[in-house]
């Protein structure tokens, strides 16, 4: 098995754990939004998977940078950038994350998040279909 083929099967592993962990928080700012959950236990859950989601992301980017498959590098680097500067723009907090439980509930914050979650999602799903077609064109060639 060539580094191409193991390198896309391991893409298209890590994006459907991306996927996982997009369509949660979509879901638990949709819980928000429906008062289904308060804002303390909503941060207190998405907080801790915001560093495994940019760092797996991280990792796929470096994949693609040392594997020379540039037009998948730089597909993903605008989402790497955004990653990058939103944690080093995140509120003060005590704890690692990006959300803060007295700003999550301000109807802008709140917009903002889940129209990030959307986008998110839509960019993972495009890729997911993206890699499965790399991934068989390397077995087939």
């Amino acid at each position: 098995m060539s580094f191409e083929v193991l390198c896309f099967i391991l893409a298209l592993l890590i994006s459907i754990g991306l996927i996982f962990m997009v369509i949660w928080n979509v879901i638990a700012f949709d819980d928000l939004r429906t008062d289904y959950k308060n804002p303390i236990d909503l941060c207190n859950s998405l907080n801790p998977l915001v560093l495994p989601e940019y760092g797996i992301h991280a990792f796929l980017c470096v994949m693609f940078l040392f594997g020379g498959f540039w037009v998948m590098f730089l597909l993903n680097l605008p989402l790497l950038a955004y990653h990058v500067h939103r944690y080093m723009t995140r509120p003060v907090m005590s704890n690692v994350g990006v959300y803060d439980p007295t700003q999550v509930m301000n109807s802008s914050e709140l917009n903002r998040c889940q129209r990030e979650g959307w986008v998110k999602l839509a960019f993972f799903l495009i890729s997911f279909f993206i890699y499965l077609y790399r991934m068989l064109y390397a077995l087939l060639s």
